[in-house]
């Protein structure tokens, strides 16, 4: 698994560690059942402490995008990837998201196709 961190982002680490796991997850890169690496192992291939790689796991869990098993360690669930895709979260970062772009002087065909772009790169 080749996760790619920004050691200078203003994104926290632990932030970039999930996300990054989630587009695997959504490119199918990783699949449901598929493990991960340890704490420790992660930790040391990308040069942080255990306890961030820890939170970015237990954030992946408490969204049910992984299991972990003190036996097996970590997988990627099958549970995660079902459910409501369209939560009122959701719609609320997105709006922001454009708001944002709008505000930065994007114009809504700017924004339609940049939208349109991150589609297609996602389900490639």
């Amino acid at each position: 698994m080749i996760l790619k961190i920004d050691m200078t982002s203003d994104i926290p680490i632990y932030q970039q560690i999930r996300n990054q796991i989630v587009f695997g997850v959504a490119k199918g890169n990783i699949k449901a059942g598929d493990s991960l690496p340890t704490v420790r192992q992660l930790a040391n291939d990308i040069g942080v402490n255990p306890m961030t790689v820890n939170k970015a796991y237990a954030l992946l869990k408490e969204e049910g995008i992984i299991l972990i098993d003190r036996r097996h360690g970590a997988k990627i669930s099958n549970l995660g990837m079902k459910g409501n895709a369209f939560d009122p979260d959701f719609d609320q970062r997105a709006e922001l998201l454009i708001a944002e772009a709008r505000m930065k002087g994007a114009s809504r065909q700017d924004v339609k196709m940049h939208i349109l772009n991150l589609i297609d790169s996602v389900y490639e």
